[in-house]
């Protein structure tokens, strides 16, 4: 039984402790941001160099995180896994790896295009049979909730043949079920209950068989996350990270979220456009384990920065503020 799905066992079982907390990182961001995906290069003093890193750069990154040993997922684009797996990343590993199934438009964060302007329509790329002889059994599968009939429907449909197409080539999932995309008409004090309320509906009718090892979604505030999260002991509730944000935008997150019922953690940009992502892995871990706060993780994230001559992208100062605008409002 690998080392995810002993925590999964214990977190359904009532049995989980700090150290059962999952971590994931999100590497699978060419399928979004495509070049960029990478992040910035960066120079000597902390700021943008010019341009991008590399795909192979990306993947080393990848490596390392999973040679670190701290995740239990590493999510990645199949193209990425095939790499990987073929130069024997996974091999011997605790860390579970994972393909993004699907590309709907509201990740199409491409340059000077437009898309992101209209409302998620489903699409995928992966061939999840070709994934699965690849080595992979598990992938994420996304979908957006825009309060639209026609454009929900659409969603939930895909949903259902995407089921169907798992189930057939024997490929698990979890799933990811972003906030809209596009003015929904709701309240923005609201939108945590709409997207409650359509993940209940969407899995309701599903059997234990066909329904996701997880979710992921984005963090709406404590009541939301403890209304889901207490709903059904059976549903496991991870956040995404969203925007890369503060050392304490991220850690602070990962608090709120687990005191308030979520049990994984899947952050991409908090990760991968950190000053050091090997570092900001090791202090997620030590806070979901309650061995740091917040503010004491951010501390001691610059202490390691120091002693391996990194140079922060802002001063501690700058670096102990909130910012993101759902935590601020919780942390006053």
């Amino acid at each position: 039984m690998a080392r995810l799905d002993k925590k999964l066992s214990r977190i359904l079982a009532g049995e989980a402790t700090p150290k059962d907390f999952i971590i994931a990182d999100a590497k699978d961001g060419d399928m979004g941001f495509a070049v960029t995906a990478p992040g910035p290069r960066i120079g000597p003093k902390g700021k943008p160099a010019g341009g991008y890193k590399t795909l192979t750069e990306y993947l080393d990154q990848m490596k390392a995180i999973v040679e670190q040993d701290l995740v239990d997922i590493m999510l990645t684009s199949v193209s990425s896994y095939e790499r990987l797996s073929g130069d024997g990343t996974f091999k011997g590993s605790k860390v579970t790896p994972a393909i993004r199934a699907n590309d709907t438009t509201d990740i199409w964060n491409t340059r000077h295009a437009v898309y992101l302007k209209e409302a998620s329509r489903p699409f995928r790329s992966a061939d999840l049979a070709h994934a699965k002889r690849l080595g992979c059994d598990l992938c994420l599968y996304s979908v957006t909730f825009v309060n639209d009939l026609d454009a929900d429907l659409r969603t939930l449909e895909a949903f259902r043949e995407f089921r169907a197409d798992a189930e057939k080539v024997g490929i698990r999932y979890f799933l990811e079920v972003f906030n809209s995309n596009v003015d929904t008409g709701i309240a923005p004090k609201d939108i945590g209950q709409f997207v409650n309320d359509c993940i209940v509906h969407a899995l309701a009718g599903l059997s234990k068989a066909e329904r996701p090892l997880f979710l992921k979604i984005a963090y709406n505030g404590a009541d939301a996350m403890k209304e889901l999260s207490s709903y059904d002991d059976q549903l496991v509730v991870g956040i995404l990270g969203g925007s890369a944000g503060t050392a304490a935008d991220t850690f602070t997150l990962l608090k709120q979220a687990s005191d308030h019922g979520a049990r994984v953690a899947l952050f991409g940009r908090k990760i991968n456009l950190a000053e050091s992502p090997l570092d900001v892995v090791a202090m997620m871990r030590k806070v979901v384990e309650g061995k740091f706060t917040p503010e004491q993780a951010v501390h001691a994230y610059h202490e390691a920065l120091a002693e391996k001559k990194i140079a922060p992208f802002r001063p501690l100062k700058e670096d102990l503020k909130v910012t993101e605008s759902i935590l601020v409002a919780e942390t006053r």
